[in-house]
């Protein structure tokens, strides 16, 4: 099992949409993101930059770099797009972080 984090952003003022959508996530974007491989998903904001923070864990088969060709997944990423920074292939754009403790 592999950690990852990546920061992403979302506009201004859209703090309580995102959770709202997030709360009522697609019960099938669950089982999409699981069957890739995700596991234990966290989202922090810095309600201060607007910046999301995301933190996961994955199994070392995952198949997160096909989740760009899945339509249930462009679906989602096309109904945040208001609301967040996007990519151009219409993916959240996301920055990696780099880990640099860990205290396990």
């Amino acid at each position: 099992m592999e950690t990852i984090a990546f920061r992403m952003v979302l506009n201004p003022g859209q703090r309580e949409e995102y959770k709202r959508r997030h709360r009522d996530i697609w019960p099938e974007l669950v089982d999409t993101l699981r069957d890739a491989g995700i596991r234990d998903y966290w989202i922090f904001l810095d309600d201060v930059t607007d910046h999301l923070f995301a933190v996961l864990k994955r199994d070392s088969g995952h198949k997160m770099d096909q989740l760009v060709r899945d339509d249930l997944m462009r679906k989602w990423w096309a109904f945040m797009s208001d609301i967040m920074l996007t990519g151009s292939d219409g993916a959240p754009a996301q920055k990696p972080l780099v880990p640099l403790f860990h205290l396990p």
